[in-house]
């Protein structure tokens, strides 16, 4: 599957920067341009040790990780709420399977906040505030046009719009109270009815904090009134990051960048948190499909059926199913190769309903 996620925020927070260090592209920044400015499109690669690992044991022609397209959308400062995010905005916005909300934790006197000082929660607040606005005039303009159709509608048809009237009265409930939908609990008859709405409020959020240099070793005091906010709401994390340091590592060698983080005690680049992350808030997970033509990383729901999840290599795999093999991706290194695999028990035969599990390396045999 693709995954889309969007990058947002106010101006001057380092979107654009964090952007192109998740994609390598290289976009303009340090102007802006409001809310008619450009989206800027790019892919990350969803870093995977496992995809590499495998690859080094298979040595095929092609190796190829798991991606995520990110799109960079700038927002204005708007002096009332509701006023920040155009309507080709907004249809980006809307495109998104997750949102990456940058907020600004940085200090620098030579790039000014929009407001006036630094406060990361209210930045938080603010725009959190504009898509719930945004999502209220989508509910508010489908109710009005709803009860015309409800007169008219007779039957099965009739029953659909009010069931669909029932859920848009609940979401307006919850927008009124300044509450993001993805804290409702919804069935999934519900979010059926809802999906073609996009809702932004109902989107995962990833708050992207961008430190500054000193703050990347103890964040704590910076991150704990974001984390608490976070901690009240549904499928909300919160990572931080320094765009500035990430940057600035960027331009060195891995040997060298890898040192640097280790004299900073930084495990791993904040970008890759950042990119497993959006992975985690959306329930997804990767299978792998290996040999020596490629070894892949393929995205689904966590638990999907092998059957589905067949379809995310081809649609013939999916119709054609007949069973597929299965062995755990660290099993397969222990073994040392599939015949080894084989002989020693390791490799399942499974069935259409099979719930393909993160790590899983799977070959589908099927017949068209």
């Amino acid at each position: 599957m693709n995954v889309v996620s969007a990058i947002t925020g106010l101006p001057y927070v380092g979107k654009t920067t964090l952007f192109n260090l998740l994609t390598g592209a290289h976009a303009a920044t340090g102007s802006f341009s409001g809310a008619e400015a450009e989206t800027n499109v790019g892919v990350a690669k969803v870093p995977d040790e496992r995809v590499d690992r495998l690859a080094a044991l298979f040595k095929p022609k092609k190796t190829t990780h798991a991606e995520v397209m990110y799109r960079d959308l700038g927002l204005t400062h708007a002096e009332k709420p509701g006023q920040a995010i155009s309507a080709g905005k907004l249809g980006d916005l809307r495109t998104a399977d997750a949102l990456v909300h940058v907020v600004r934790a940085f200090r620098d006197p030579s790039v000014p906040h929009v407001d006036g000082s630094v406060d990361p929660l209210r930045d938080l607040s603010t725009v959190q505030l504009e898509l719930l606005f945004a999502d209220h005039g989508v509910v508010e303009r489908r109710l009005e046009r709803l009860e015309p159709e409800l007169r008219s509608a007779k039957g099965a048809e009739r029953e659909t719009k009010e069931r669909e009237k029932a859920v848009l009265l609940r979401a307006k409930t919850a927008l009124d109270a300044e509450r993001p939908l993805r804290d409702v609990e919804f069935d999934p008859d519900e979010l059926k009815l809802m999906r073609g709405f996009r809702f932004l409020t109902l989107m995962p959020l990833l708050v992207a904090v961008n430190l500054d240099e000193t703050d990347v070793t103890k964040p704590d005091p910076v991150l704990e009134p974001l984390r608490a906010s976070a901690a009240a709401h549904r499928s909300t994390a919160v990572i931080p990051f320094s765009a500035k340091l990430e940057a600035e590592i960027a331009e060195l060698p891995p040997d060298e960048a890898a040192a640097f983080r280790g004299d900073l005690g930084l495990a791993e680049p904040a970008l890759d948190r950042l990119v497993r992350a959006t992975y985690e808030l959306l329930g997804l997970c990767s299978f792998f499909t290996v040999g020596e033509d490629e070894v892949r990383a393929w995205t689904v729901p966590c638990g999907m059926a092998a059957q589905q999840a067949a379809g995310a290599i081809h649609s013939d795999l999916e119709r054609g199913f007949i069973r597929s093999e299965v062995i755990r991706w660290d099993e397969l290194l222990k073994a040392g190769s599939e015949a080894n695999a084989k002989r020693q028990g390791l490799m399942r035969t499974e069935g259409k309903t099979y719930p393909v599990a993160d790590g899983d390396v799977v070959h589908v045999l099927f017949n068209v």
